[in-house]
């Protein structure tokens, strides 16, 4: 990794989009495990990704396609294109997304709307292949290479990559109704992206249906551009309806419009379609589902509404006869856990379960119905890839929720092995051996007896791209694995001092915390240092996490003279299911209490820090939780920075809202007991509230009604609106200047910071 120049943290950040341009990412691997492809740019600046594919043995690396030289000209998408990428949270751009056939001959992907195939041996240039409309959203190559799956206004399309013409398989009934893209719960709440997958033989393609008539319609402008016309989304908030959603079977035989059919189960008992696809290895099926002989069935699992029940079902996607697999239910709620549905290659179904009794309730993976992982008293994560009957698996030791494991499970030994990552040689990429770093958040791909590692820990910047394979030709089981060289990350290097963290346990609950102090700062200096708290704080997201990469802001910050505090506490993952479950009725107090009790642990450890001087900042819950903690504790907290926060829950969505506080009409007081326009402290504290106008997850509505009731109450506070920025502020000079804006108003609110003259200019002073 290399830098091409020097600048400010807050500007070299922005414009590497937090240093992931030019990271290694999106890996497919051949049948055989020789070939990887991937996505990356040319540098830390290039955010225009290319394809490219490398060569397991050789090393070799080259691109197969390039934006630059394929598209047409300045990148323009499509708003069905630009909706989809803001719920994949996906800042880049070039080739963002792409799909391989079965044999790993070809790809497609977009550009600008428009559909483009190449051939990954590299030997011609990429084609556009003439698609009958625009613009082409989400496609998906057949399992052959032959013909690509897309949607377009709300219709679905195969066209042949060879010629062979265009069809619709299935169009939009009325206004509302699409076939082949997932609804906005499914993306947003759900992770599940798709609403099409190919059979594994090529003949027919699964779909989804959405008709989103019943939803609300909210309208989203922006006050800078008057004339411009304001947008109209479906949006689901808590306590209204949902979406419609169906599942179908679409035949390629014949000619014109396929008659649909139905893939029936009960949708009013189970109305959130959370996964779908087949039992045989089909792109875009089940996380790494392999067949189970010539058979190839429907699987899909529906959800509860009030997401106490999720079963499992397999469909004959001929007879359209559905049976029940299996049913998971839980007093609470029942999480949707990544990679699961998944088969082996002999059929055995992939699944993460519960095990052990309900008061010390875990999740479990089940192959085969036997329980296969994780090591007792670790937190299992999610299934990462199926490669024939070994199961790569993501887990979290005991009592190391910042450390992120891998594990290899053979189905034929009914063993579970770790995955070890060879250290990286002088040069910089991995070295042969089965050495090991202590430590870290590893993620990975199998296929062909190939595993893709990437590592994040405090020792290196970014990411390390590691690919492994047994050192006797056969295939890895995670403890005897040879690096095969590694993939190299052309993403810059922070201009920034190494993250100077301390971690701990803090209080009674043993919540995970991270002090991050100046670079510069002498703790024998008996200068006491102003605390900034920088949580997340709450459900599906950890901010305490053994990467250096997730400290870099915080140590910029820290450099500004600020001590900061990071606290995960109870409803954050990585513990156990009780703690994540500790915030149902109450999204507010379980979180706020545990974030003043690691700052309180924080005073009695570190006799430095300053407690009349303490702040905190966060985006998104954590915008909600910075709010809270100067609305609720003011006597704790004396100033706060609130982006994008949720401050009424009746305006958030269904699928996230419901979980933990249930409907409104059902539960109207855990919304008033969650909501941040209620039960504040009499003390008024800076509060600076910043939310960009065109965002249609969080809408800008949360922060106009806290404004709102904080001006009825003669309470100060600031509101920053950002023109036309989404949920995502990566907008390159916008995304510089919050930074300096936050720290500016933090210093003025707390009265200074101690020594920010010392800090170095690599520190990136403001």
């Amino acid at each position: 990794m290399r830098n091409n120049r020097p600048m400010s943290f807050p500007r070299q950040q922005a414009r590497t989009r937090r240093f992931t341009i030019g990271v290694p990412r999106a890996f497919q691997i051949s049948p055989d495990g020789r070939r990887v492809a991937f996505l990356r740019g040319r540098d830390g600046e290039d955010a225009a990704a290319c394809l490219w594919i490398r060569d397991v043995d050789s090393g070799a690396e080259h691109v197969v396609a390039d934006p630059r030289t394929v598209g047409a000209g300045e990148e323009d998408l499509p708003a069905e294109e630009r909706a989809r990428r803001e719920r994949l949270r996906e800042t880049g751009a070039g080739i963002v997304s792409y799909t391989v056939d079965d044999a790993f001959a070809r790809a497609v992907f977009t550009l600008s709307g428009r559909l483009y195939a190449v051939d990954l041996d590299g030997g011609a240039a990429p084609w556009e292949v003439p698609a009958a409309v625009a613009p082409v959203v989400d496609p998906a190559i057949s399992p052959r290479g032959t013909a690509a799956a897309y949607v377009s206004g709300g219709a679905l399309h195969v066209v042949g990559l060879d010629g062979g013409g265009d069809r619709v398989l299935a169009e939009p009934e009325g206004p509302g109704t699409s076939w082949g893209l997932a609804e906005f719960i499914a993306a947003e709440e759900m992770s599940r992206f798709r609403g099409l997958w190919w059979a594994p033989d090529g003949s027919a393609v699964l779909a989804a249906r959405v008709d989103d008539a019943p939803v609300a319609r909210w309208t989203i402008a922006d006050p800078a551009s008057p004339e411009a016309a304001a947008q109209t989304v479906a949006y689901p908030a808590a306590g209204t309806p949902n979406a419609e959603v169906r599942l179908a079977v679409l035949d390629l035989d014949g000619d014109g419009v396929a008659e649909p059919r139905w893939i029936d189960w009960d949708r009013e008992a189970l109305p959130y379609l959370a996964r779908a696809g087949w039992t045989g290895p089909a792109a875009g099926g089940p996380a790494g589902g392999a067949g189970s002989g010539a058979r190839q069935d429907v699987v899909f699992t529906a959800q509860s509404r009030d997401q106490r029940t999720l079963r499992l079902f397999r469909a004959d996607p001929r007879t359209c006869e559905v049976r029940e697999v299996l049913a998971e239910t839980d007093g609470t709620w029942v999480e949707i856990m990544p990679g699961v549905p998944a088969f082996t290659a002999s059929g055995d179904l992939v699944w993460i379960g519960r095990g052990g009794d309900r008061e010390g309730a875990r999740r479990v993976l089940l192959v085969g119905g036997r329980e296969a992982g994780p090591p007792e008293g670790a937190y299992l994560r999610g299934v990462a890839d199926v490669d024939g009957e070994r199961v790569l698996y993501s887990a979290s030791p005991a009592g190391c929720p910042g450390d992120v494991e891998l594990w290899l499970f053979d189905a034929h030994r009914g063993t579970s092995t770790p995955v070890r990552v060879p250290p990286p040689s002088p040069g910089g990429d991995a070295a042969d051996g089965t050495g090991e770093d202590a430590g870290g958040v590893l993620s990975g791909r199998m296929r062909g007896g190939t595993l893709i590692v990437q590592r994040r820990d405090m020792d290196t910047d970014g990411v390390r791209t590691v690919v492994l394979r047994a050192a006797d030709g056969g295939e890895p089981d995670g403890g005897t694995a040879a690096a095969a060289g590694g993939i190299e990350s052309l993403a810059q290097v922070p201009d920034l001092p190494r993250p100077r963290v301390r971690f701990w346990s803090a209080g009674e609950r043993g919540i995970p915390a991270a002090l991050v102090l100046p670079s510069w700062y002498d703790a024998d200096s008996g200068v006491r240092l102003p605390v900034l708290m920088d949580p997340y704080g709450g459900p599906h997201a950890q901010r305490v996490m053994r990467s250096r990469s997730a400290y870099l802001t915080s140590q910029w910050f820290a450099d500004q003279g600020f001590a900061v505090l990071i606290a995960d506490g109870r409803g954050t993952p990585g513990i156990s299911v009780e703690w994540e479950q500790a915030v149902r009725g109450d999204l507010a107090e379980p979180v706020l209490e545990d974030q003043v009790a690691a700052l309180h642990d924080a005073g009695k450890r570190f006799g430095f820090l300053d407690p009349d001087r303490v702040a905190v900042r966060g985006w998104s819950f954590g915008g909600y939780l910075a709010a809270l903690a100067v609305l609720r504790r003011p006597e704790v907290f004396h100033a706060a920075v609130a982006g994008a926060p949720v401050t009424d829950w009746h305006l958030y969505d269904t699928h996230y809202t419901e979980r933990y506080l249930g409907t409104p009409q059902q539960h109207a007081d855990d919304y008033t007991r969650s909501s941040a326009l209620e039960s504040w402290g009499t003390v008024n504290r800076p509060l600076m509230l910043i939310h960009g106008l065109a965002d249609d997850n969080v809408v800008f509505a949360h922060t106009q009604r806290l404004s709102s009731a904080l001006l009825a109450a003669g309470r100060s506070h600031t509101v920053l609106p950002l023109s036309g920025i989404t949920h995502m502020a990566s907008e390159e000079t916008t995304a510089e200047n919050l930074l300096l804006l936050q720290v500016e108003f933090l210093h003025r609110s707390l009265g200074g910071a101690a020594g920010v003259q010392e800090a170095p200019k690599g520190a990136g002073g403001v």
